[in-house]
């Protein structure tokens, strides 16, 4: 787990180092593919963790349910809400949903950084 564990880190400083830049739309494009990527190692974080509690689950969904159960995050709906968002990401060439997905990243943002910090701490 420590080698997601570091990836995730990496990614989590770099999303918060293109979300405190000034906003151009190289750098929304930037911010919403660092989201794909913080997205994808925190879902497989919770997938590694419920794995070691002895629940398996094999997709985003399923393992942010279980890493609510297990108490990785606190708040079920503003990951699943992240589903949504990863799922619109990869039309990025969509102006109005790119826009839309960028608009939400400070907010998901504030998840990885709870769920770094919970990870961290145990």
């Amino acid at each position: 787990m420590n080698s997601i564990f570091e990836d995730y880190h990496n990614a989590l400083t770099r999303l918060e180092e293109i979300l405190s830049i000034f906003k151009t739309d190289i750098t929304r494009d930037s911010a919403i593919k660092r989201f794909e990527l913080c997205f994808d190692l925190a879902w497989k974080l919770m997938k590694h963790r419920a794995r070691y509690e002895g629940i398996e689950c094999n997709s985003p969904r399923a393992c942010i349910k279980a890493g609510f159960q297990i108490g990785m995050i606190d708040e079920d709906v503003a990951w699943l809400d992240m589903i949504e968002d990863r799922n619109k990401s990869v039309h990025v060439y969509d102006e109005q949903l790119a826009e839309e997905v960028y608009h939400t990243l400070s907010d998901h943002l504030i998840q990885f950084q709870k769920l770094f910090q919970k990870i961290k701490n145990t």
